[in-house]
């Protein structure tokens, strides 16, 4: 394995993936887990993936591996989680971001996460999530739907009017 190579996209692509893990969970330690998951898993792989899209795997693995986990804990209540502030330098956007996207299912979630904060296209968020550009789109639409009757102080947040 090239070491140095793993290292160095380690060292650049870590903190962007636990940031996403996070706003696809709203649970710094299960992020982690998600994310060093995905780092063990792009490391026995570097030697195939290396000259490829290591982060686009890896993205894949925590999306996947988060909607296992959501399936197998789903009826398991879970109490408001105290690490909000880590997401952000503001607290309260923080806050308000993190339980608007815990209103969405796990898909429009994940769609939302990777399109408006990866900023991937639909393209690539279909890849990571292994569906057509299509249901990118659909899914898209229908949580920013959701969002807009759901969390009308995320339009407080951007200025928008309701």
């Amino acid at each position: 394995m090239d070491e140095n190579g793993f290292t160095e996209w380690v060292a650049g692509h870590q903190r962007q993936l636990l940031r996403s893990a996070y706003l696809l969970t709203g649970d710094l330690h299960r992020a982690q887990d998600l994310v060093q998951e995905a780092l063990v898993k792009v490391a026995l792989r570097w030697s195939r993936l290396h000259d490829g899209n290591p982060t686009a795997y890896a993205r894949t693995i925590i999306v996947r591996d988060n909607i296992s986990w959501w399936r197998r804990h789903r009826d398991v209540p879970s109490p408001e989680r105290a690490d909000v502030a880590s997401a952000s330098s503001d607290p309260e956007t923080a806050l308000v971001v993190q339980r608007s996207l815990a209103r969405l299912a796990p898909r429009q979630r994940a769609v939302l996460v990777l399109r408006h904060f990866d900023d991937l296209t639909e393209r690539e968020t279909a890849e990571v999530l292994g569906v057509t550009v299509g249901t990118v789109k659909s899914t898209n639409a229908a949580a920013l739907a959701r969002l807009r009757e759901g969390a009308p102080e995320l339009l407080d947040l951007i200025g928008e009017s309701r």
